[in-house]
């Protein structure tokens, strides 16, 4: 019953995918702006809300072990950006490996996609370096805080202002198919663009909280720690719609939408998450938490130098699946 229930969410998570990204392009084909505004911006941001708020829920309880809490709170703020950065961009490759073939090629708007992988690496190599500042040195901490806020503030910044240029380059955002709601008789203008926007967001919302309760219920049946459900399970559940978004817009030949979703979420979760986990939590460098962080900095350092050195093709991304299970065998060991 637990499985079919998870099953259940599991659908639910597509169906809403399928109508938030649908609302999505219209709503960036409407505001006439780039893909890398829509795919690092709206659609990483609206989507990241899942896993945003489990953190956060645990890090702010006022019930349960508060150790205990703040280990699946920090393993949620860490494992988000690890699933982002290894797990979601291999599943993103399979889905176009029988289309593009092995060594086939992607090819996401480039300068967005160097932009966020260049403010994800700063906010969180400081992010890594916080976890040997004593939880004593208050001040520290608060300041490496404050500067991860203001480099996400700045990044938004950036790239909103690259968006006309991308336009008149042709990186507009273009809606694929007409707007599902007016296939109900309903107008194609701004308000109805959103109100299908927020319909499609709830309901991924509910669906990812669905499954990770479902989740929660069956990790200790398989025998796991708290902070190992937080670093590895609920991640998985809570990025579902990262990755089926990013799958629909690839086998689309929406390069710059699919990449931006990951990398612009990979952005927001690598500065201000950590923020709020290093100035509440103990953000201690725990062995399993030390080695996600590192498998994380590897596999978007891969990324970048790939994009940046000949061009991404399909087989890049089997290198981030690759880390990932080296990571998994790692801890489980």
């Amino acid at each position: 019953m637990l499985f079919l229930e998870l099953f259940g969410y599991l659908l639910l998570i597509l169906v809403a995918a399928e109508i938030f990204v649908n609302a999505l392009e219209h709503l960036g084909e409407k505001l006439h702006i780039s893909e890398g505004v829509t795919g690092s911006l709206f659609a990483a941001v609206g989507t990241a809300m899942p896993e945003t708020l489990v953190p956060l829920l645990a890090i702010f309880a006022t019930t349960g072990d508060s150790v205990t809490n703040e280990e699946i709170g920090v393993g949620a703020i860490l494992g988000a950006p690890l699933m982002l950065s290894t797990l979601s961009l291999f599943l993103m490759s399979v889905a176009v490996l029988k289309r593009r073939g092995i060594k086939g090629h992607l090819t996401p708007e480039k300068t967005g996609l160097k932009r966020d992988l260049d403010f994800f690496l700063i906010a969180f190599l400081l992010a890594f370096v916080a976890m040997f500042v004593p939880h004593g040195e208050g001040w520290v901490r608060g300041a490496l805080a404050f500067v991860m806020v203001m480099i996400y503030f700045f990044y938004v910044m950036l790239t909103l202002r690259a968006s006309s240029k991308l336009v008149e380059e042709g990186h507009a955002t273009e809606a694929g198919s007409p707007m599902l709601l007016t296939r109900l008789g309903l107008p194609q203008n701004l308000l109805f663009i959103v109100v299908q926007l927020a319909l499609g967001l709830a309901l991924l919302v509910t669906g990812a909280k669905g499954f990770i309760h479902g989740v929660e219920l069956a990790a200790p049946v398989i025998g796991i720690s708290a902070l190992l459900l937080s670093l590895m399970i609920i991640p998985i559940a809570t990025e579902l719609p990262e990755k089926v978004n990013s799958i629909l817009w690839i086998r689309k030949h929406k390069d710059t939408l699919a990449f931006g979703n990951i990398t612009g979420a990979m952005v927001f979760q690598g500065t201000l998450l950590p923020a709020i986990g290093i100035s509440l939590t103990p953000w201690a460098p725990q062995k399993e938490v030390l080695l996600g962080v590192l498998i994380t900095l590897i596999a978007a350092f891969w990324l970048r130098w790939a994009a940046v050195t000949g061009g991404l093709r399909v087989w890049h991304l089997f290198v981030n699946g690759a880390l990932y299970v080296t990571y998994l065998v790692a801890v489980l060991a």
